[in-house]
C-alpha cells in the first residue's frame, strides 16, 4: 500500500510538473488566438471596406452586371486567402506547402482548361472593353451579323440569312472586329464608271439629281461627287453620301437603281467588259 501512495504521489507530480512547465507555452498560444481573431474581425472589415470602393468603381464604370459580380467573387476570394494565410503564419503553421500545393493544383487544371479559360478571358475583356454590345452588326472575318446574345464564354451573331453563328469569345478576343453599327451614322461609297466619251460635267450634275431627290441623306456631313480613277476600259466616279445607319443599306440600293436607269435614260453608257469570239473555218 505504501508503494501505491507512492505511485500515486508521483504521478500527480509529473503531471502537475508537465502543467506548470506548459502554462507559458499555453498562454502564449491563447494570447495568440486571441490576436488571430483580432486580426480576422480587422481584416474582414478591411475587405468590405474594399470590396466596397470595387463595387462603386465597377458602378461608375457601366460595367455589364455579371462581370462585375464574378470580378467582386474573385477580388474576395483573393483578399481572404491573403488574410488567413497571413494569420496561419502568425499562429506559426508553415504556409509555404500550401501556397505550392494550391500553385501545383492550379498549374494542372489551367492546362487542363486551357480553351476554355481562353474564352473566359476573352468573354470577360468583351464583357468589360465592349468593342460591341447586343444589337450590334459586326463583321469578323468571313462572318458577320447583329450580336443577339454575349456570353461569358460564347457571343451569339445572327447572320442576315437568319442563321445563327456561335462564336468562342478567345476567338473574337483575337481577330480584328469591325463594328459596323457603333457610330449613328455611316457613309455610303459607290463607284460607277462611265465611258471615255462621256461628258464628265453632265454625269456629275445627273448624279447630283439622284442624290438631292433622296431625303435620307444627310447632306450637312457633305456629298462628294469626283473621278476617282481613270481604269483601263471606263471613268470611275467616286460617290461619297452619309446617311443614318439603320437606313444605310435601303439608300445604297435605291441609288445604285436609279444610278442605273437615270443614265440610260440620259444615254450614259457604262462600259463592260465584252468578249469576242472568232471562229475561223478551215477548208
Amino acid at each position: 500500500m505504501n508503494g501505491q501512495a507512492v505511485a500515486t504521489f508521483d504521478f500527480k507530480g509529473t503531471v502537475m510538473s508537465f502543467i506548470e512547465g506548459k502554462l507559458p507555452i499555453l498562454g502564449n498560444f491563447l494570447i495568440r488566438i486571441a490576436i488571430a481573431f483580432l486580426l480576422y474581425y480587422i481584416g474582414k472589415r478591411l475587405i468590405r471596406f474594399l470590396l466596397g470602393i470595387v463595387k462603386k468603381t465597377f458602378a461608375k464604370s457601366n460595367m455589364e452586371e455579371g462581370v462585375a459580380t464574378f470580378l467582386c467573387s474573385i477580388i474576395k476570394f483573393a483578399l481572404y486567402f491573403i488574410l488567413f494565410l497571413v494569420i496561419f503564419q502568425f499562429l506559426g503553421f508553415e504556409t509555404s506547402s500550401v501556397i505550392a500545393i494550391l500553385g501545383s493544383a492550379g498549374l494542372a487544371i489551367g492546362l487542363a482548361l486551357q480553351g476554355s479559360l481562353a474564352n473566359f478571358a476573352g468573354g470577360v475583356l468583351i464583357l468589360i472593353m465592349k468593342p460591341f454590345v447586343v444589337g450590334d452588326y459586326i463583321i469578323v472575318g468571313d462572318k458577320e451579323g447583329i450580336v443577339q446574345n454575349i456570353d461569358i464564354i460564347y457571343t451569339k451573331l445572327q447572320m442576315v440569312d437568319n442563321r445563327t453563328v456561335i462564336m468562342p469569345n478567345g476567338k473574337l478576343a483575337d481577330s480584328d472586329i469591325i463594328n459596323v453599327t457603333k457610330q449613328d451614322k455611316r457613309r455610303i461609297d459607290i463607284t460607277v464608271g462611265v465611258d471615255y466619251s462621256s461628258d464628265i460635267k453632265k454625269v456629275r450634275g445627273v448624279l447630283s439629281r439622284i442624290i438631292e431627290g433622296k431625303e435620307q441623306i444627310l447632306r450637312e456631313d457633305g456629298i462628294d461627287i469626283v473621278v476617282d480613277s481613270l481604269g483601263e476600259n471606263s471613268v470611275d466616279m467616286a460617290i461619297h453620301v452619309w446617311v443614318k445607319k439603320e437606313e444605310y443599306a435601303s439608300v445604297r440600293w435605291a441609288l445604285l437603281e436609279e444610278i442605273k436607269e437615270t443614265f440610260a435614260k440620259e444615254g450614259i453608257v457604262i462600259p463592260y467588259n465584252q468578249l469576242e469570239v472568232n471562229i475561223k473555218k478551215q477548208s
